[in-house]
């Protein structure tokens, strides 16, 4: 197939999100792809990482409005994980999956259309150049652009039995510096003030949120604090992270966060919370189920969905609404290890839904019609 030549070709540049220069190299390459199909090719300039692309198509009619979304960068830095292979079932390397052969199933179902003579109008393409450490540049644009569109299909990978994903958790990450009175440990024990006891306890008190039936996690990842054995510690770090699966869940642990901050356990400590939420829950919501059956509709197949705990930046344009479904990329598993790959037949099944689908928005400019 033609296509994982491009593939590997994309492939074969590291682009870790550090990585300016790889990045942008993978960036210009679908410039040059997407250009021929009739794009304006718009990219957000970035001094310390890649730029964000964003591909506008000329041609703008009356109707919905549909928004593919990928990203440009991989975990890997330079000379970890840099390698191409495959066989006759499987394509290995970084990025097979997650997510360099998402955007080329979008790449090529758009190249589909523009094969067939059909004029590609209201679908645009977003390629973004920090999804791997948060998007915490260019969510902001990702927040921006989500006020023109009405649908968007993300080409993460997919599901072993194809699924697309209809909801994934939010999730926050946060810190706590607690504040004590170092003291003697021996001679001056009783007037310190222990940071560390008081991290403990907040500690306990965080973990307690935890909520499995409604699959709402507190996970306290790494703490830190005091200077030695015969010091009452005078300093406390708490690094902590929420995943939850609905709004009304995250709103009830926020607020009993800046309880557990505001309180001291131990007399006479202080403590400032940092952080915040980095991506907000994607819902599965009665309009994601309806989406869903109307890509049944159009395509005559059954579509499997599932829900994920992990996050990606369908979150942003979900949590803006912006109907939303995920994993339209082909099978892979191994992803963020050297043991990533991808199921070469996926791509193919992947390829014929995603056009299937652009071609019902064209000619009907909706997915309802």
């Amino acid at each position: 197939m033609d296509y994982f030549r491009d593939l590997e070709q994309i492939m074969r540049i590291n682009s870790y999100t550090k990585n300016k220069v790889g990045v942008d190299a993978v960036g210009e390459l679908f410039d040059e792809w997407l250009a021929p199909l009739g794009y304006e090719v718009i990219r957000y300039e970035r001094e310390l990482i890649g730029e964000h692309r964003y591909y506008r198509s000329k041609c703008c009619k009356v109707g919905k409005k549909v928004l593919l979304l990928g990203h440009l960068d991989t975990v890997f830095p330079p000379k970890t994980f840099d390698h191409y292979e495959e066989d006759d079932e499987w394509i290995f390397g970084p990025g097979a999956c997650d997510m360099k052969g998402g955007n080329i199933v979008a790449l090529e179902s758009l190249r589909n259309l523009h094969r067939e003579g059909i004029e590609i109008a209201n679908i645009d393409v977003l390629l973004v150049s920090d999804e791997e450490t948060g998007s915490d540049d260019s969510k902001y644009l990702s927040i921006e652009l989500a006020k023109d569109y009405d649908y968007c299909l993300v080409f993460e990978a997919a599901g072993p039995n194809l699924e697309v994903v209809s909801g994934r958790k939010g999730v926050g990450t946060y810190t706590i510096n607690i504040e004590g009175q170092a003291e003697h440990a021996g001679n001056h024990y009783a007037d310190g003030i222990d940071a560390n006891l008081e991290a403990s306890y907040k500690l306990q008190a965080l973990v307690a949120l935890t909520d499995l039936s409604r699959g709402t996690t507190v996970n306290v990842g790494k703490m830190e604090g005091g200077l030695g054995a015969n010091t009452i510690s005078p300093k406390a770090h708490l690094l902590f992270e929420l995943r939850y699966k609905v709004a009304e869940e995250r709103d009830r642990v926020l607020a009993a966060i800046d309880d557990i901050v505001a309180r001291s356990y131990i007399h006479g400590t202080t403590a400032v919370l940092g952080g915040g939420i980095q991506r907000d829950v994607m819902q599965n919501s009665p309009a994601t189920q309806q989406f869903v059956a109307d890509i049944e509709r159009i395509s005559g197949q059954k579509l499997q969905t599932e829900e994920r705990g992990g996050v990606s930046d369908a979150n942003i344009l979900s949590s803006h609404n912006v109907i939303t479904l995920d994993g339209f990329g082909p099978f892979g598993d191994g992803d963020h290890t050297v043991y990533e790959r991808a199921r070469k037949s996926s791509f193919a099944e992947r390829i014929k839904l995603t056009t299937t689908l652009l071609k019902h928005f064209v000619r009907h400019h909706d997915f309802r019609e």
